[in-house]
């Protein structure tokens, strides 16, 4: 009788343990499908289009959640600078993530040279103007009295290959007084989406993004700077697994479509 009566509590135990076992197995369970890590990536303007898609997909296949902020790359690397809380930066130009990385606030083995673009002359979609890109070629001319839009030409990466450009076609004189400065480039590009302005300068994603505009020539890529995109995982961040989950994510196939589709190029 007393070893059947131990036998029924052990049993009972058993019983009991087992049923918590489950329990918390299930708890754990629901904690990690419902659990999920959010990521900020500070990101130079000209991304949105490709980065909002690459992240979409992200988010659909994870779970986790990923924030962006963007912005022109000297922005978000002052904002860096004054302890913004990023996770990620992706910069338009080697320069600023240069800036970020002398300041020592990237992980540097976790910085690598991630997309390439061109640069590109744009009109209105409606617009007659025909020009060819070339040595003193006749932009000025084409401008009149009216404004070139580009991004600013001594901090924002694309006003810096724009301008760069122009120097070395000896056309920069001519047309410095007519350029309308704008914060970033994708303000820029609004510019002459608007018809503020009868031609601009900008990425060739960028013009790709906007259907109201037209691309009337590419500067050829012996005119500027190599337009190099590096991404880095911000040293101070408190999310470094995720940060670099997401940034071996953007080197994936399937990313790279996302930034392939839009123009831009992938660097090996």
């Amino acid at each position: 009788m007393h070893a059947a009566a131990n036998f029924s509590r052990l049993s009972l135990k058993i019983a009991l343990a087992g049923m918590m076992l489950v329990s918390a197995l299930f708890i754990e369970a629901q904690a990690q499908k419902t659990d999920t890590t959010t990521v900020t990536i500070f990101a130079a303007a000209s991304l949105k289009n490709a980065l909002d898609g690459a992240a979409a997909a992200y988010e659909k296949s994870t779970g986790n959640k990923v924030v962006i902020s963007y912005a022109a790359s000297s922005a978000l690397a002052k904002q860096i600078e004054q302890g913004a809380p990023a996770d990620i930066f992706v910069s338009a130009d080697l320069d600023w993530m240069d800036y970020v990385q002398k300041a020592k606030l990237i992980k540097d083995d976790t910085r690598s040279n991630l997309l390439g673009n061109r640069l590109v002359l744009i009109a209105p979609q409606s617009s007659t103007v025909s020009l060819k890109i070339g040595k003193d070629f006749p932009l000025a001319a084409a401008l009149g009295d009216n404004h070139l839009a580009m991004a600013n030409v001594k901090s924002v990466p694309a006003g810096k290959y724009g301008s760069a450009a122009l120097e070395k076609l000896g056309v920069w004189s001519a047309v410095e007084s007519k350029v309308a400065q704008a914060d970033n480039v994708r303000a820029a590009l609004a510019l002459v989406a608007t018809g503020e302005a009868p031609l601009g300068i900008v990425y060739e994603t960028d013009a790709t993004a906007e259907p109201k505009v037209k691309i009337v020539d590419v500067f050829p890529e012996d005119t500027h700077p190599p337009i190099i995109y590096p991404v880095a995982v911000i040293g101070a961040t408190k999310n470094g697994d995720a940060a670099k989950a997401f940034l071996d994510y953007l080197k994936s196939p399937e990313a790279q479509a996302f930034f392939t589709k839009q123009g831009f190029t992938i660097v090996k």
